[in-house]
């Protein structure tokens, strides 16, 4: 009975800030590690971080009026597009770069990436999971753009342009060379182990870019056993 309470609890996520995804996010970050954090909002995850794990955290956001919320909060935030903010930061700035339920929002989700990953030496991905059953059935069912709870929007006013499903970022980290070093699926609260692709609502991923000195330090290892 133990062991089975024991592993239901650890199959339900905290909230933070209302958002389970955040609460992923807030474990993985390391205290007093350098963080960006693209399409910050109004800054309130930064500012958690910074409150509660010393973090030195910086933000862009492009809404004006956000931007002010998170200055009135202390978080240090650059207005501007993501793909330009980007380019204009020198390599391995930051420890970790995140991009929460943003990534099927940008023109060019690649290049996102692949900055994201020059940028910081780990980059924290979250996004809802287009694989999801309900969206599937919604498709088939209704024969147009689906409508769910992770997809509200009318297809005209959708601000999603790019639709991935956990499978899809897996198979992109694959081609890509990327390391992944942790993938974590949620639905609702819960953690999803099995079927992720189909059950799970969003998807966390932390990657890391492949770096030469990992390369040599792996061969290395093997030389040694």
């Amino acid at each position: 009975m133990a062991a089975t309470a024991q592993a239901n609890s650890e199959s339900f996520v905290r909230t933070l800030l209302g958002r389970s995804d955040y609460a992923i996010i807030s474990d993985i970050v390391a205290p007093g590690s350098r963080v960006l954090d693209l399409g910050c909002g109004e800054g309130e995850l930064l500012a958690w971080l910074a409150q509660h794990k010393q973090v030195d955290a910086r933000g862009v956001e492009i809404s004006g009026s956000r931007v002010q919320r998170a200055i009135a909060r202390g978080v240090s935030v650059y207005q501007g597009d993501i793909e330009e903010a980007l380019g204009d930061l020198p390599d391995e700035a930051f420890d970790y770069v995140i991009l929460s339920q943003t990534l099927q929002e940008t023109r060019a989700p690649l290049k996102v990436l692949r900055e994201m990953l020059r940028v910081g030496r780990h980059a924290i991905v979250a996004f809802p999971n287009f694989g999801h059953w309900t969206v599937r059935l919604a498709h088939l069912w209704s024969g147009g753009a689906p409508k769910t709870k992770l997809f509200p929007h009318e297809w005209y006013d959708s601000p999603n342009i790019h639709f991935l499903t956990v499978h899809d970022f897996e198979g992109l980290a694959h081609t890509e060379g990327w390391i992944v070093e942790r993938g974590i699926f949620l639905h609702g609260r819960r953690k999803v182990t099995v079927l992720p692709n189909l059950l799970a609502e969003v998807a966390v991923f932390l990657i890391q870019h492949r770096r030469p000195e990992l390369d040599l330090d792996h061969s290395r290892q093997r030389d040694r056993s």
